[in-house]
């Protein structure tokens, strides 16, 4: 089986800033979130976790699996979607002028700048993440977990589910929240 999750919320996440890359660590709710998802998810098995470098992925690994006997693995190729210029930019949902508006509104769309990383360089990091650890894995009867955020998980949302790009965002990715995959 494979499981995502997106870690729990952050001060940058009440706020609608864009975090991208930077790493920002968990708020208190996001801490609360995920010690009830550690609580909610109790009896479902994960044999192994990899997980976001990033610090706010990092600590709700920890709290999720508190207890359990679960290695993580931290791997670059769940780091989330990177924007540029535009990390720490509030409200980007009521800012067609940012190109990162685009992103959200008509991802396939998007082109990347500013130093911002593409959704196909997105995509091409989490295949190669699938192709080589989470499809052999599975095939081996592991129950893995991943640890990420939501253009990550949105991500490999979209390529196990052969969604199109239009379709980025369609499934919602909610902190904490459990999504099972295959």
């Amino acid at each position: 089986m494979l499981y995502i999750m997106r870690h729990g919320k952050t001060d940058w996440n009440l706020r609608h800033k864009l975090q991208g890359k930077t790493d920002i660590p968990l708020n208190d709710m996001g801490i609360k979130m995920a010690r009830e998802a550690k609580e909610r998810y109790k009896d479902v098995n994960f044999d192994i976790c990899y997980c976001s470098p990033l610090m706010r992925a990092r600590e709700t690994a920890a709290l999720v699996l508190d207890g359990r006997n679960i290695p993580v693995i931290i791997d670059d190729r769940l780091t989330e979607m990177g924007f540029g210029i535009y990390e720490g930019i509030e409200n980007v949902f009521d800012k067609p002028e940012c190109p990162v508006w685009t992103l959200f509104f008509e991802p396939e769309k998007y082109v990347a700048q500013d130093g911002a990383e593409s959704l196909n360089d997105l995509i091409g990091r989490t295949k190669s993440f699938l192709e080589e650890i989470v499809y052999p894995g599975v095939g081996d009867g592991k129950d893995i977990l991943i640890m990420g955020h939501g253009a990550m998980n949105s991500a490999l949302i979209g390529q196990v589910r052969h969604t199109p790009v239009k379709d980025f965002w369609a499934e919602g990715i909610e902190n904490c929240k459990l999504i099972k995959l295959i």
